[in-house]
């Protein structure tokens, strides 16, 4: 079973929340953050990338860039900008993108069925990125960051959520990016038992979006010496999600770019890829074919389709299946000499919102060699890799759009 909690958030006032609701630090740089914070003295990036505050140079990992987190923090809710539900909630939280909305449960999710595999993961952290959410957590005290988890959706739940999504909403508004933001509290006793109750039903969670959060939040319950089952009031129990049922979620290609072809020429790039792939030039990027990619290089697009190969067992092995598999295994270690794409420095990643201008600018800057745009991988092919309790390859996902930081805090004591 599933468990999620109500909690008594930390959130803006209704009139503020789109002046303090800001994007996930971890996606912009420190320049888009200063650009985003600037004339804004609520903007959450303040507490999540404090260094924009601070001179130039400054270690982002530094005490004093946590701390000054902190601070801020503690001035937004001694002002009064952010304040504490007396008592504990749900949230509801609707996110449209053009033709594109998703609406999740904002909650609490259980850590114990974190660390236990019933909120199921599909990539490794980083060390360094699961150290900072741990600096952040306890230092602010505080989980700002939430974690995006999905589960395979049901009538239930989703009755549940039309009910809420009926009524009038807290808050509306849309940020600079044109995504529009809603949200609704549930505070009724029933409407909270019952989504519990339908929520014990799920085999299991999935997690989207937030592995080195969800990581770092067992790590923080763990070093002080938590265990137990999560319920309302145990607040280092469980880590701030939002839940979404799994077909309202959107995934774009997380895309690749190397600083050199190791060695070899294009030409000969192209010649050794032939055996694997049909090869076409298009004028058309971003188009890939299920399993295949379209990869920039001297100025020209082409798009590359994977041959049937009988000794590549990819319906039986979901992570084979994936078209960053495709390329890890068939071009970026065997032709481009790149082993390990979490350390290697020849490699760069670029999320599917750039677009393929993005990466032909990157090439035709000379800072490299080769782009890669992926065909994404589908929501169904992540869940079959971690049912199958197997990891994807680095960045293999990019979700979009992006939950906000700001519209609830779970604050690891009562304010």
């Amino acid at each position: 079973m599933a468990t999620i909690a109500p909690f008594r958030a930390v959130r803006p006032k209704s009139e503020l929340a789109g002046q303090v609701a800001a994007p996930p630090y971890d996606v912009v740089s420190l320049q888009e953050a200063r650009d985003l914070a600037d004339g804004n003295p609520y903007c959450f990036l303040r507490i999540g990338r404090a260094e924009l505050e601070l001179g130039d140079g400054v270690d982002p990992y530094s005490a004093e860039v946590y701390q000054r987190g902190a601070d801020n923090l503690r001035k937004l809710i001694k002002d009064g900008v952010l304040a504490q539900e007396p008592q504990p909630l749900f949230g509801v939280y609707r996110q449209k993108w053009g033709q594109h909305e998703q609406t999740g449960i904002v909650a609490l999710a259980s850590v114990d069925e974190y660390d236990r595999g019933i909120i199921k993961k599909h990539e490794y952290t980083r060390p360094v990125k699961e150290a900072d959410r741990v600096r952040i957590i306890e230092t602010h005290e505080s989980q700002s960051g939430p974690v995006l988890l999905f589960f395979r959706q049901t009538a239930k739940i989703d009755h549940w959520l039309k009910e809420v999504t009926s009524t009038k909403p807290d808050v509306h508004f849309v940020a600079q990016d044109k995504i529009e933001h809603t949200v609704w509290s549930v505070r009724d006793p029933s409407a909270i038992q019952e989504v519990m109750k339908n929520f014990q039903d799920l085999p299991a969670l999935y997690i989207a979006d937030g592995h080195h959060r969800s990581a770092a939040a067992s790590r923080v319950r763990a070093s002080r010496g938590q265990a137990g089952e999560l319920s309302a009031g145990k607040h280092e129990e469980g880590f701030l999600a939002v839940i979404f049922p799994h077909d309202q979620l959107q995934i774009l290609p997380y895309n690749r770019v190397v600083r050199d072809l190791n060695g070899l020429t294009p030409q000969e790039l192209l010649e050794k890829l032939s055996p694997h792939f049909e090869l076409q030039v298009t004028a058309q990027p971003g188009q890939p074919s299920a399993a295949g990619f379209d990869m920039y290089l001297e100025g020209q697009w082409h798009r590359a389709k994977p041959k049937q190969d009988p000794s590549w067992n990819s319906q039986q092995d979901p992570v084979r299946a994936l078209a960053v598999s495709e390329l890890t295994e068939r071009v970026l270690d065997p032709l481009l000499g790149i082993k390990d794409q979490r350390s290697d420095p020849r490699i760069d990643f670029v999320g599917g919102i750039r677009g393929t201008q993005q990466l032909a600018a990157l090439v035709d800057s000379g800072d490299w060699a080769v782009a890669f745009w992926l065909y994404p991988t589908t929501v169904e092919e992540l869940m079959a890799v971690a049912d199958a309790d197997r990891v994807m390859p680095p960045k293999s996902t990019w979700f979009e759009p992006k939950l906000r930081d700001g519209l609830f805090v779970h604050m690891l004591r009562d304010e």
